[in-house]
């Protein structure tokens, strides 16, 4: 938690691997007990949600959720794991829509889906809710926690909002701007 400028963002593109080699950083990186320190972004398991829904826009909703699915799951078999994810979703009418053709909640919702089908070892959560308005903004945090809850992946969120904090939560207050990531 912290002010925008201190460093959250910053501290979520390390974990992930996003940033360039010339970020500096001391320590290491242990996930599962495996040092991810050195791994590539794309070899480290780890799952991001950020401020906004990021879905392909050439494809088709059930194409989104087939995309995150392992390689070892081919051809007919993706189509059917994204249809019932759709169904699990209760948006399998969207299954063949656009992302630019559905609602802001229901690409978010898609794209929390489709972090899960990837299987991460690690979520990590940009402000997640920030873009949403109070009142779906409750109902939507409930609902991803509840969905990362129920998959039982260790999570990582940055914010500005206490309101987004669940219960129970191990909280790293960042007061000072950003001498903590540079």
């Amino acid at each position: 938690m912290g002010a925008s400028g201190c460093g959250k963002s910053t501290l979520l593109n390390y974990i992930a691997g996003h940033l360039s080699d010339a970020f500096q950083a001391q320590g290491s990186l242990i996930l599962n007990n495996n040092d991810i320190t050195e791994v590539p972004a794309h070899l480290r398991q780890i799952g991001m949600l950020f401020q906004d829904d990021l879905l392909f826009p050439h494809l088709l909703v059930w194409e989104n959720l087939a995309f995150a699915l392992p390689n070892s799951i081919k051809g007919k078999d993706r189509h059917k794991l994204a249809l019932n994810a759709l169904e699990e979703l209760q948006l399998s009418a969207l299954a063949n829509a656009y992302p630019h053709q559905i609602s802001g909640g229901q690409r978010a919702r898609i794209s929390l889906t489709r972090l899960l089908l990837a299987q991460p070892q690690l979520i990590l959560l940009d402000e997640p809710f920030s873009k949403l308005d109070s009142d779906r903004r409750a109902q939507f945090r409930d609902w991803v926690f509840n969905q990362i809850q129920q998959a039982q992946i260790p999570t990582l969120m940055v914010t500005h909002d206490k309101q987004d904090i669940p219960g129970n939560s191990r909280v790293i207050n960042w007061q000072t701007e950003s001498h903590y990531a540079r």
